[in-house]
């Protein structure tokens, strides 16, 4: 796991290429839909952008010099509904000829490390409905629905998820186990 350099975009708007294709075509979107000529592009700025902010953190997990998964995270996007105390999984993505090898779970321990490290109570994130890889992945890492939506591709919503950290720990001081909390 390292920062992100910008040096990084083309592998890591691959990976995202490559992972959302994949999630897209599992939810039932036809090829048609899952990308536009311009999204190779408008990926690359958005990633580009992300690498560039000092508001956002963005890290890749490399397999010898290889970018095979990424992470972005920072504040709640504006207009997005959030107390003070709330830090936003903006993305995730690993490449799927790596799903089920750990590296998701890696990523997503460095997003409780930064709300850990920024002293933030709360995780969120949206997630596409009919991703049920995903949907499954988060809430086997605590994440529930919080009730918001936004409109998605092919008329299906992404979902707004909520991880609790003091609620984690709340639950694992109350069972008295040690379970971690990524």
């Amino acid at each position: 796991m390292r920062p992100a350099r910008f040096g990084d975009l083309a592998a890591i708007v691959d990976v995202h290429t490559q992972a959302r294709a994949a999630y897209y075509q599992a939810g039932g979107l036809p090829g048609s839909e899952i990308d536009s000529p311009d999204g190779w592009a408008r990926r690359r700025a958005t990633w580009a952008h992300a690498i560039q902010s000092s508001a956002t953190t963005v890290l890749c997990a490399v397999e010898d010099t290889e970018v095979v998964g990424v992470v972005a995270m920072g504040p709640p996007k504006e207009g997005a509904e959030a107390a003070p105390s709330c830090g936003e999984l903006h993305r995730i993505h690993v490449r799927p000829d790596r799903w089920g090898r750990g590296v998701g779970g890696l990523l997503h321990a460095e997003f409780v490390s930064f709300l850990q490290e920024s002293s933030l109570e709360t995780g969120l994130l949206d997630a596409w409905e009919r991703n049920s890889r995903a949907l499954a992945f988060y809430t086997r890492h605590g994440w529930v629905p919080q009730g918001g939506r936004r409109p998605g591709p092919g008329g299906v919503d992404f979902l707004r998820l909520r991880l609790d950290l003091r609620g984690r720990v709340a639950a694992t001081a109350a069972s008295g186990s040690t379970v971690p909390l990524d």
